[in-house]
């Protein structure tokens, strides 16, 4: 944000002084200031507080829940998994939380595609980031955050073998995208389609004690 904002003063100051149109100058004033206040809201990290149970798996990001299904996850569990997808457009907040506490037993980043985030190839196809976290209840649970078509970039926080604790942060995904949680066939879902959920609060599954 530093950046912009050094960029958009500086566009503001040479067309202050190359420019002589009043109108010119205040409209450029005005659209760099509601840019910025885009780009300060998109990139906010509001202060969740999280109520840690190894019996829940909480709701990673902000969004809408757009699928809940049973799929052949082939790239680490290689068996039928119940998939979990929350779409996030571009004002939802895009911080990644880890939606169990335990050990990272995998962190893999993929290059692909910037198909829509919704879909159906976009799990496989788009740039993503698969983690698993070793839950001592929930076992591995698996969430892919996948860039979406405007979503160049992600970052990814999780490194193998690291601790993590269920509601912290784990990465950040810039611009429309979706994230994909990945739990056992057989798990309570508590969310339905089209549900609005909260990252780091919403509880979108239970798992057996």
């Amino acid at each position: 944000m530093t950046v912009t904002a050094i960029i958009l003063i500086a566009i503001n100051m040479i067309t202050y002084s190359l420019i002589n149109v009043y109108w010119v100058k205040f409209a450029i004033l005005v659209v760099s200031i509601l840019f910025f206040l885009l780009i300060i809201q998109f990139f906010r990290n509001p202060k969740r507080t999280t109520s840690h149970n190894n019996k829940h798996i909480i709701a990673p990001v902000d969004g809408k829940v757009v699928a809940i299904e049973e799929v052949y996850e082939k790239e680490y569990f290689k068996d039928n998994r119940l998939q979990i997808s929350i779409f996030m457009s571009p004002i939802n907040v895009h911080v990644t939380r880890h939606p169990v506490g335990g050990k990272v037993t995998y962190s893999k980043y993929h290059p692909g595609k910037f198909l829509v985030a919704w879909h159906p190839k976009s799990s496989e196809e788009n740039e993503r980031t698969t983690v698993v976290v070793k839950n001592e209840l929930a076992g591995e649970i698996m969430y892919r955050q996948i860039a979406g078509a405007l979503a160049k970039r992600i970052v990814n926080y999780a490194e193998v073998d690291a601790e993590v604790v269920q509601g912290s942060d784990s990465g950040f995904i810039k611009f429309g995208s979706r994230v994909d949680v990945f739990v056992p066939v057989g798990t309570k879902v508590n969310v339905e389609i089209n549900q609005k959920v909260k990252g780091g609060v919403s509880v979108i599954a239970d798992v057996a004690s």
